[in-house]
C-alpha cells in the first residue's frame, strides 16, 4: 500500500492536508523537513506514492528558511506543493519569487486559465483560502501556468515533463471550495493512487502497537473522563488490559460530575486509581495568573502525580499514556516544522523534561472527529464520544487570573446550567464547544431593588469540523435568554452575561 509523505515546514494547516487525504482512503504521514535523511531505512522511500510540500510561517527568500532536501526531486514521486511549498518549488527549480505587493488573506476568487488533472471536473472561477505575503511572479522553466487570482500571477503551476505541480491557496481548510477534490485529483490523477486505507487500519496498527511495548512494560494512562483520555483507556484496554493502569486525578477543576462519570463508565478496569488531589492543585496556583505559566503548573503537578502512582508499581510501569491531539502540538510549537507557540498545553509543553516514564501518545497526530471515530469503532457508548472538548487545564484556564476554589464552584454551576439549556434545545451535537469564562470583574445591576455588584460570565459557544478553526455560534434568542436568566437568577454572585462572538482566528477557542 502506498502512502503519501508530507513535509512539514512549521504550517498550522500541515495536519489538516494529512487528514483530508486520509479521508480520501489514502494513507499518510508527516516528516520533518529534512526527510528522507532523517530515515534509518532508505527502502521506506520506495512505499511513498507522494510527496506533499506543506506550507510555513517563514519567507523562502530568507536565508534561514527550511528548505527541502534535494533528494526529493531526483525520487520519480509525484510533488505537490501548498503555499510555502509552493513557492519553495518556484524558488529551488528556478522561478522567481518576490514579496507580493499585495499580501492575499482569506477568500480570493480563482480563474483556472489552462484546463489540467489538478481542477478535472471544476468550473474555471471559484473561491480559494489564501495566506502569504510571497508569491511565485514566474514560474521555472518547463512549468506551466494553471490558476491566478487577481493579485497572483502564479496561483497554480505544474511541471510539463513531470508530475510536480504547486498551488499557493489552502486546498486543505475548509473554506476552499472544491478543495477535496482538488486533492483528490491529485492522489488519484496525478500520482495514480489507490484509495484503500480507512481508520479500522489505524486501530489494527495501534493495538499491534500497543501489545508488543507492553512487553517491555505497562502503561499509566491519564483518564480525564474527555473523549480523547476515554478513547485512549478504551484502546489500551482493548489491545492489553492486564498491563493498563488507569489513573483519574480530582484536580478539583472538573465538571460538577466528572467523578462519578468515570467509575461509571470505567469501574469495570482491573486497575483504576481515583486520586483526590484537589488541595494539591489549588495550592500550587495560588498567586499564579499567567495563562502560560498556569499551564506549567498544572503540567508539572500532573506529571508529579503519575509519577507517584507509577512507583507504587515497584518499577513495573514503563509508559505515560496521553490522548495528546494533533492542535494541542501545533498550538504549543511542538510540531516536526517551525511552528509557532500559540500556547501551551499541559500535556505538551507543560510536561517537565527530566520525567522518568515514557510518553506514549498514539493520537498525536490525530484530530477530535478521529479520534470519536475511532471510539465508535471500539464501541464506546454515542454520549461519551460526543462530549464537547474540555481543556486539560480543566477550569483554571476558564477563570482568568488567580484561580481560587470559589471561582472554580461558580463556574461550575453556570457550566452545568449552559450544559442543561444546550440539551435541553437540542443543540449539543450542533455546536463543537460551549463553556463559560469568569471575568476578573465586576458589574453593577439591580438584585429585586437593591443594587449589586457582581461577578460577570462569558459564554462562548463555537462550531468547528478539527478545532484548527472556528466560528461562534449563532444561538437562538431565546435560548440566550434562558441561559442568561438562569445563571443571573440562580447564582446570585452573578448579574452580568456577556456573549463571545469571536471566531478563530483570530482569537483561540479557549480564552488561555
Amino acid at each position: 500500500m502506498k502512502k503519501v509523505v508530507i513535509i512539514d515546514f512549521g504550517s498550522q494547516y500541515t495536519m489538516l492536508i494529512a487528514r483530508r487525504i486520509r479521508e480520501l482512503g489514502v494513507f499518510s504521514e508527516i516528516v520533518g523537513p529534512t526527510w528522507p535523511e532523517d530515515t534509518p531505512n532508505a527502502d521506506r522511500v520506495e512505499e511513498v506514492g507522494a510527496i506533499v510540500l506543506s506550507g510555513g510561517p517563514m519567507s523562502v527568500l530568507a536565508p534561514s528558511a527550511p528548505r527541502v532536501s534535494p533528494k526529493v526531486f531526483e525520487f520519480d514521486i509525484p510533488i505537490l506543493g501548498i503555499c510555502y511549498g509552493h513557492q519553495m518549488l518556484a524558488h529551488l527549480l528556478g522561478g522567481q519569487v518576490t514579496k507580493a505587493q499585495r499580501a492575499e488573506y482569506g477568500w480570493t476568487p480563482l480563474e483556472v486559465i489552462e484546463p489540467d488533472d489538478l481542477f478535472f471536473g471544476l468550473p474555471t472561477h471559484f473561491r480559494v483560502w489564501m495566506s502569504h505575503g510571497d508569491e511565485v511572479q514566474t514560474p521555472p522553466p518547463g512549468f506551466t501556468i494553471l490558476a491566478r487570482t487577481p493579485s497572483t500571477p502564479v496561483a497554480a503551476m505544474r511541471a510539463q515533463d513531470r508530475p510536480i505541480v504547486g498551488v499557493q491557496f489552502h486546498p486543505e481548510v475548509v473554506h476552499t471550495q472544491f478543495g477535496k477534490t482538488i486533492l483528490a485529483n491529485f492522489l488519484f490523477r496525478i500520482a495514480n493512487l489507490q484509495p484503500t486505507w480507512r481508520m479500522s487500519d489505524f486501530l489494527t496498527e495501534r493495538i499491534q502497537e500497543i501489545q508488543s511495548l507492553a512487553q517491555k512494560g505497562m502503561f499509566l494512562v491519564a483518564l480525564s473522563g474527555g473523549v480523547d483520555s476515554s478513547v485512549l483507556t478504551q484502546l489500551l484496554a482493548k489491545a492489553a488490559p492486564d498491563r493498563l493502569v488507569a489513573v483519574f486525578v480530582d484536580t478539583g477543576l472538573l465538571k460538577w460530575d466528572e467523578p462519578d462519570r468515570i467509575r461509571r463508565y470505567f469501574g469495570h478496569l482491573p486497575h483504576l486509581i481515583m486520586v483526590d488531589a484537589k488541595d494539591r492543585f489549588f495550592q500550587a496556583l495560588q498567586g499564579v495568573t499567567d495563562p502560560e505559566e498556569k499551564r506549567k503548573v498544572i503540567g508539572a503537578l500532573f506529571a508529579e502525580i503519575f509519577e507517584e502512582e507509577a512507583r507504587k508499581w515497584q518499577g513495573q510501569i514503563r509508559y505515560l499514556a496521553q490522548g495528546t491531539l494533533y492542535p494541542d502540538v501545533i498550538e504549543s510549537g511542538q510540531g516536526l516544522g517551525p511552528a509557532a507557540t500559540i500556547k501551551t498545553h499541559h500535556n505538551v509543553g507543560g510536561l517537565p523534561e527530566d520525567l522518568s516514564l515514557e510518553l506514549y501518545e498514539p493520537f498525536r497526530y490525530l484530530f477530535k472527529d478521529e479520534v470519536r471515530q475511532l471510539g465508535r469503532h471500539m464501541g464506546l457508548p454515542e454520549d461519551l464520544i460526543q462530549r464537547h472538548p474540555f481543556p486539560g487545564p480543566g477550569f483554571a484556564v476558564r477563570v482568568i487570573g488567580e484561580v481560587t476554589p470559589a471561582d472554580v464552584a461558580l463556574l461550575q454551576k453556570v457550566d452545568r446550567i449552559l450544559e442543561e439549556e444546550i440539551k435541553r434545545a437540542g443543540l449539543y451535537t450542533r455546536i463543537w464547544q460551549a463553556f463559560p469564562v469568569l471575568l476578573p470583574i465586576r458589574s453593577v445591576g439591580v438584585t429585586g431593588d437593591e443594587r449589586s455588584y457582581g461577578r460577570v460570565v462569558v459564554i462562548r459557544a463555537v462550531t468547528s469540523v478539527d478545532g484548527m478553526t472556528a466560528d461562534w455560534f449563532a444561538f437562538p434568542d431565546f435560548v440566550l435568554k434562558k441561559i442568561s436568566s438562569r445563571i443571573t437568577g440562580e447564582i446570585r454572585e452573578i448579574n452580568r452575561v456577556v456573549y463571545d462572538i469571536t471566531s478563530k482566528p483570530p482569537g483561540t477557542i479557549e480564552w488561555e
